[in-house]
């Protein structure tokens, strides 16, 4: 049979796999000088993991924007960052938020962790617990994938939001300890001391009012700077949700990153050097 139909048929087939988003990104080789490599953990449950409807330009990567993806290896960051459900899995903060980073800091790379559990309340980011809807140890999974990036660059931030899971009784009144708790020991185990810690406020969407629990897991939120060293905090007013009153749009998620991005400036000073 003749090899040139083939070629085509091999070529068409590349194509209609990379517009449907099945390609997978290239391993990126080599990986820039470790003190020029700026890591940022990814960490929370699905409105951190992303759930926005990707477009062309969420899969267009970054030269100097990296993810460790599933298996370990560093590719281009292209939207889907996470794999918590691969059914639900979209756009999220993490891209945009590596973007802002980088190009305000020509001389480096940014790498992103990404480790956020959809669903996941905080008390399953505790040593050994399992979190049966994704089969998975969110907080053991977080540290494992955190050491071997930790290998070829230097931690510089950890971006959490999390909190819809326990905006209810009786979970909500004890959420301020539980956060403060979670931040030290990320400090500890990773010995970043005084790494900051950026957390992101859950959708305030008028169609979907807050009842007192979601209110107090807010205020929690909101008072990290106050209370815990090196932490900031990320308002989301003004940004929409998705139709689900829970996950916030594609378009909400980019700003997300930004927002985020000039929050770890503001702890940093300037561009975060």
């Amino acid at each position: 049979m003749p090899r040139f139909p083939l070629r085509l048929a091999a070529a068409a087939f590349l194509i209609a796999c990379f517009c449907a988003g099945i390609v997978r990104a290239q391993i990126f080789s080599p990986l820039p000088a470790k003190e020029k490599f700026h890591l940022f953990l990814l960490a929370g449950q699905s409105n951190m993991a992303g759930r926005g409807l990707v477009a062309p330009e969420d899969r267009t990567p970054h030269p100097r924007a990296l993810m460790l993806n599933q298996a370990g290896e560093w590719v281009p960051a292209i939207d889907p960052l996470h794999f918590d459900k691969p059914a639900a899995v979209g756009v999220g903060l993490g891209k945009s938020f590596a973007v802002r980073i980088a190009e305000a800091n020509p001389g480096i790379t940014v790498g992103l962790i990404p480790c956020a559990v959809g669903g996941s309340p905080i008390d399953s980011w505790q040593p050994g617990v399992f979190y049966p809807p994704t089969k998975s140890y969110p907080w053991d999974d977080a540290l494992k994938r955190a050491r071997l990036a930790l290998k070829a660059g230097v931690l510089k931030g950890i971006l959490w939001h999390q909190g819809e899971s326990d905006s209810h009784e009786p979970l909500a009144a004890a959420y301020e300890p539980k956060l403060h708790d979670l931040i030290a020991r990320f400090r500890l185990e990773l010995d970043v001391p005084d790494v900051p810690f950026i957390a992101g406020q859950m959708g305030v969407f008028a169609d979907a009012p807050w009842d007192d629990p979601r209110k107090q897991v807010d205020q929690a939120q909101r008072d990290l700077p106050t209370k815990v060293a090196r932490t900031g905090f990320v308002s989301a007013a003004g940004l929409t949700h998705k139709g689900d009153m829970v996950h916030f749009d594609a378009a909400s998620y980019r700003e997300f990153g930004r927002r985020y991005a000039e929050a770890f400036f503001k702890l940093t000073g300037g561009g975060g050097r």
